[in-house]
């Protein structure tokens, strides 16, 4: 199991008590918004704010909120702001590297933010380019494990949609597929009546840095800050942590 889906992996199963939900709240509304701007406020004719909304319902996000948020984005409601997608890359302690997708309606701001997390946890922010090239965008769909339901079973619901690995994550699957694929494979899970947590485009890493348990706890420490500025949607990295380290980490919690 690599870094990354460990990692999304223990930010899935902590959400749900998270005492930073609102933040995870505000992040899915602002998804919400921006699909909506950029593609219409019908989901039917809308694959990414059709995902969008899904995911936010998945985590409780209030119906109504979700609603605002179409109309927002949509223009049949005022008071949108005019958000922008910005990137950042940079390193982690120990060369981890680190691209951090920013949403904001404060170029500014988030500058900032992003630097400050960097200098204050032991990395440093990198030149355009010179991290991103570790990364691939690809979808990513979760799909929880419910009784019964084998790797197998995944597999060949949506192998023929353009899915290409299955992962098991313990408490979940995780399916990848090109971007461009990732509503087809989403659209096949339904087909076959499965459930899923989320489907979109994710950065995952070409190849991976080890840390161990002090290296770990580094990286997501910085982690944790990045995710503390409202105007980071995403945070990318491509550390690799065992089981025994990640046990580790759960208990010092």
């Amino acid at each position: 199991m690599s870094g990354h889906s460990k990692w999304a992996t223990t930010k899935h199963k902590k959400a749900a008590i998270d005492a930073k939900r609102g933040k995870l709240f505000a992040r899915m509304i602002k998804n919400i918004e921006v699909a909506a701007r950029t593609g219409g406020g019908d989901p039917a004719g809308n694959p990414t704010l059709f995902d969008a909304i899904q995911k936010a319902k998945k985590s409780s996000v209030p119906a109504d909120n979700i609603d605002r948020a179409v109309k927002r984005g949509s223009g049949a409601e005022t008071g949108g702001a005019d958000y922008e997608t910005i990137m950042y890359e940079g390193y982690a302690p120990g060369g981890v590297a680190v691209l951090v997708e920013c949403l904001t309606d404060n170029r500014n701001r988030a500058a900032s933010d992003v630097r400050v997390a960097f200098t204050r946890n032991g990395g440093n922010l990198a030149d355009p380019g010179s991290v991103s090239y570790l990364f691939n965008r690809r979808g990513v769909v979760i799909v929880p494990k419910s009784d019964g339901l084998t790797e197998d079973d995944v597999l060949s619901a949506v192998l023929d949609a353009g899915a290409e690995e299955v992962n098991d994550l313990g408490e979940s699957f995780e399916i990848l597929s090109e971007a461009s694929d990732v509503v087809a494979v989403r659209t096949a899970l339904q087909e076959a009546g499965l459930d899923y947590d989320s489907a979109e485009a994710q950065f995952v890493p070409s190849m991976e840095v080890d840390v161990d348990v002090d290296g770990a706890r580094k990286v997501l420490r910085l982690i944790d800050a990045l995710e503390d500025s409202d105007d980071v949607q995403n945070v990318f990295a491509n550390f690799n942590a065992s089981d025994e380290v990640m046990a580790a980490l759960d208990e010092e919690d």
